[in-house]
């Protein structure tokens, strides 16, 4: 008993945490214009629960676990043939904790987490533009893409209860449209369709190979300028498919979840940001019963000292 909830623990951790709840939204308002030569500096910290594995094959009852992750974040505006296009690099620490109810087993861990690198450009309606040429732009439609590269750089140890990295790289191209509307382009709607691939773990549970088919998930947020510094989002995400295989023996656990969520974003100068994001899993079929919030500083500023930040 006690070692299948240890094996049972052990899948949460290397299934559940590495798109962590509030990470799992790509942020509404990602795909629209703002000007190039722009650096922004970004930091967060976020914590999340759950209290269930997206792996059947290994009941698990009342295990809970809770993570508290801190995240630093740079990101670069430049110009792709003549379209806006930015690269951001985000490192995390986290502690993660866990405990199987009934049972005495538990468990805690912390360092860095697996890092990430996104890169992506506008299509349609995004034309690179100065500082100058951005405080006369009025709001269009965008369409764009973009792909992240999550590394295993995080701490792992298969003989080790908890894990803050998953041993595995995983890959996550994405298209998005953003539409404006309304009376004075106050109201802002985004659908975005990404999917996660992801490559083998070769040391799951020591020796097994884990095998994660791609994970597609499709996106919806609407958002208001309640001022021009101050604007909150509803954000929805639909998650499917994602089946698992250990040495090549299919788990049945392919996955069904519908994650609900809230973001708010506060500019009360323009360097800085203050946002912070609240998400919670609503539907949840062989995937984790979580919520998480996280809150976020964002400092900007631009590449050249001559020219003036919006």
């Amino acid at each position: 008993m006690c070692g299948r909830m240890f094996l049972a623990l052990a899948a949460i951790t290397a299934l559940c945490f590495p798109e962590r709840l509030w990470a799992q939204f790509t942020d509404p308002r990602t795909y629209t214009v703002s000007p190039v030569g722009v650096n922004q500096l970004e930091t967060d910290f976020g914590y999340a629960r759950a209290d269930a594995s997206i792996d059947n094959s290994l009941v698990i009852g009342g295990a809970h676990l809770k993570l508290q992750q801190a995240t630093v974040s740079y990101s670069h505006n430049f110009s792709l043939l003549g379209d806006l296009a930015w690269v951001k690099a985000s490192a995390p620490l986290a502690r993660l904790s866990g405990y199987v109810a009934g049972t005495r087993i538990s468990g805690s861990t912390s360092g860095a987490g697996d890092a990430s690198l996104e890169l992506a450009t506008l299509i349609k309606g995004g034309q690179a533009l100065s500082a100058a040429e951005f405080s006369k732009y009025e709001s269009a439609t965008t369409c764009g893409m973009g792909v992240t590269v999550t590394a295993p750089t995080g701490e792992y140890n298969s003989n080790k209860l908890l894990n803050l990295g998953a041993h595995r790289w995983s890959i996550k191209p994405e298209v998005g449209i953003s539409q404006p509307f309304g009376a004075e382009r106050t109201w802002v709607i985004d659908g975005y369709v990404n999917t996660y691939f992801f490559s083998d773990n070769t040391s799951y549970r020591g020796t097994e190979v884990l095998r994660q088919e791609p994970l597609p998930g499709l996106e919806a947020h609407i958002s208001h300028d309640f001022t021009p510094r101050f604007w909150a989002s509803v954000d929805a995400r639909y998650a499917f498919r994602g089946d698992t295989l250990v040495d090549g023996v299919d788990q049945n656990s392919a996955q069904r979840s519908l994650t609900l969520g809230s973001e708010a974003s506060w500019s009360p100068r323009s360097r800085h940001t203050f946002e912070l994001v609240v998400a919670k899993a609503v539907v949840h079929k062989n995937a984790p019963a979580a919520t998480g919030v996280a809150m976020r500083y964002v400092y900007n500023w631009c590449h050249s000292d001559k020219v003036t930040c919006p």
